[in-house]
């Protein structure tokens, strides 16, 4: 899947080039830029947004309000065709400086040709609602240089994010999300420990299954709208919600990209490629069963 993978990208570098360029931003040079023309530029920055997949610990301003759209897809299989992504329309709110809530709808889309196990498919439809609630429990100061906000996100699915069947699917995914400014407002750390539980009604059965991960990224700020960096994450799957039987892991790498078009109005982008993994049973390289070949992901979100 390298055309998707190649087209998200070149989509992302493209809008970011083109913004700046149009803008008129360069970077700060030697002789006719000093230190407090840097600081000044470089204004504080919300780490949420700004680690692709990995999410940062910043929740806002107290009182505002957010709608976007964010797209997460799943690329290739151990053989065949395969693309799947789900789309999230999320409205957010932040009534205090510590809490914040999400509320939206999931629409997912599926093209499967010839993958093993997986029934031929080509859908795009409604496929349910989601919610999250963040607290910010420690703030970054001149006491802490580490920021964590804890997440809660419940989901209810009548799509299966895999296979585009229609299923009853219930998810509570939990998210503890550090983060550390290493340079002020330019250089930044972000750490996340995700626990993803999941029961899933198919064919008149029930089945539980659960996901752990860990993630990190370090992004940098070469100019003030533009934030890039890079991020690894590790992923475990298990049968059963409390990790009864290990079934598989995965180990993915890639670029990150966030760029502010506006004071109000900006974009992130990732992607990432599995480079190891492996399935219980399976001497393959890659775990392919419960995750794909690669990822991508692409957010558009405006604030008011």
């Amino acid at each position: 899947m390298s055309g998707s993978r190649n087209g998200l990208m070149a989509a992302a570098v493209l809008a970011a080039a083109s913004f700046l360029n149009a803008s008129g931003f360069t970077p700060a040079r030697a002789e006719d830029s000093g230190q407090n023309f840097v600081s000044a530029a470089f204004k504080e920055i919300e780490t949420k947004y700004i680690f692709g997949f990995t999410e940062g610990s910043g929740i806002g301003l107290q009182g505002e309000k957010e709608v976007s759209t964010e797209t997460v897809g799943r690329f290739g299989k151990r053989d065949g065709r395969y693309a799947a992504t789900e789309t999230k329309l999320e409205y957010e709110f932040t009534p205090s400086q510590f809490v914040q809530f999400e509320l939206g709808g999931l629409v997912a889309s599926h093209d499967i040709k010839n993958v093993t196990n997986l029934d031929n498919r080509n859908a795009f439809e409604f496929s349910g609602l989601f919610g999250e609630l963040r607290y910010l429990f420690l703030e970054r100061g001149p006491n802490s240089p580490i920021s964590g906000t804890v997440s809660f996100e419940p989901n209810w699915r009548r799509i299966d994010g895999t296979s585009g069947n229609q299923v009853t699917n219930y998810e509570f995914e939990t998210k503890l999300a550090l983060d550390a400014e290493l340079v002020e407002n330019r250089v930044f750390l972000g750490f996340n420990a995700i626990y993803e539980p999941e029961t899933t009604r198919s064919d008149g059965m029930w089945m539980r299954e659960s996901t752990l991960g860990l993630s990190g990224a370090l992004s940098f700020r070469p100019l003030p709208p533009l934030t890039v960096g890079a991020e690894v994450g590790y992923f475990r799957h298990y049968s059963g919600i409390a990790f009864d039987q290990f079934t598989g892991e995965a180990l993915f790498v890639g670029p990150t990209m966030f760029l502010r078009f506006a004071p109000k109005f900006f974009m992130t982008a990732a992607w990432a490629t599995q480079v190891r993994g492996h399935t219980v049973g399976d001497p393959s390289r890659l775990e392919l069963e419960e995750f794909s070949r690669q990822k991508g992901k692409l957010k558009f979100a405006y604030e008011f």
